[in-house]
């Protein structure tokens, strides 16, 4: 067994994968998914930012969201990948607050505005002769900024803490990337206090979103019934659907993880679920919201057309 008790600051990532075929296969596979999800949300944002019809304030929030996924994707997978390949497992003190400071900001600032798009949806939906006033461009914009803020915000108090508490001997983190939790367990300082904070935040930043967007599709399921065009009907189930397919993938995982106590907590099972939110969410979200949307696949013809005639 390596021994991972150093003198040195660096941490070391144990990782998800066994070095063994079962891991080179699973392996393979995340790279793949990961070069979808890089693919996918690329190719969501040019498209958005490319299509003047698509210059709405669902799209805007979904242009937002392809973002996140893709810097998302991008601070996990890559050092993980680079860690199983050559075997080198450490990462330094700095790095490791680097790669927590950037996955907290984008985790919440990914909740907050999942749950800005519900509220989109509702007022839609529900409201449509107040969608111009209530969805402007102004708001979406305060929208999106007080997402990225709030997270970077929670962010910086979290990364701050986890950088400025006593580590024993020990430096191995039983994952593959560097999650405030996971450290928590090598600390030599009872961080009972500090968790309560984690349980707060959790349940601020994704419990009270999560029962928000579940009670807003409520209404919107709701207001989906009273609709007397069929078509209407369908294409409102489908938003939905999509909606809170994503939603279920990205929040379930998340909440299950951090709002158990830290004796309820598997190591393993804590990757595995880690899986969803930080791999499967982003390579999924760009098909969900792309496949049998008109308006994007539209947009993807019109960008397609554009490109052919340049060409030409």
């Amino acid at each position: 067994m390596e021994n991972y008790n150093q003198t040195s600051t660096d941490f070391f990532l144990l990782g998800l994968l066994p070095p063994s075929k079962i891991g080179l296969f699973f392996f393979s596979l995340i790279v793949l998914m990961f070069l979808m999800a890089l693919l996918g949300n690329l190719s969501m944002v040019f498209l958005i930012v490319l299509d003047a019809h698509l210059h709405t304030p669902m799209y805007v929030l979904l242009s937002q969201l392809s973002l996140i996924d893709l810097n998302y994707v991008s601070t996990t997978v890559p050092k993980m990948a680079f860690n199983y390949l050559l075997g080198n497992k450490s990462i330094s003190f700095i790095g490791c607050g680097v790669q927590s400071f950037f996955f907290l900001t984008l985790a919440v600032t990914e909740a907050l505005l999942l749950t800005c798009m519900a509220y989109d949806r509702y007022v839609a939906i529900c409201f449509p002769l107040h969608y111009p006033t209530r969805m402007s461009k102004r708001v979406c914009v305060l929208m999106i900024a007080g997402a990225w803020t709030m997270g970077a915000i929670n962010s910086c108090a979290h990364t701050a803490y986890a950088l400025h508490i006593p580590y024993c001997q020990s430096r191995a983190i039983n994952h593959f990337f560097c999650d405030v939790p996971a450290m928590l367990t090598l600390a030599c300082m009872d961080t009972w206090l500090y968790e309560r904070t984690v349980f707060a935040s959790t349940t601020l930043f994704l419990l009270f979103p999560f029962i928000t967007i579940v009670c807003s599709y409520g209404r919107v399921l709701l207001a989906v019934l009273r609709m007397r065009s069929e078509a209407g009907r369908k294409k409102a189930y489908w938003t939905c659907s999509t909606h809170i397919t994503v939603v279920t993938l990205y929040y379930a995982p998340f909440v299950y993880t951090y709002l158990r106590s830290r004796s309820l907590r598997s190591p393993t099972e804590d990757m595995v679920l880690a899986v969803f939110y930080t791999i499967l969410t982003p390579v999924l979200n760009p098909i969900i919201y792309s496949l049998r949307n008109k308006e994007v696949m539209g947009a993807l013809r019109r960008v397609i057309q554009r490109i052919h005639s340049v060409k030409m």
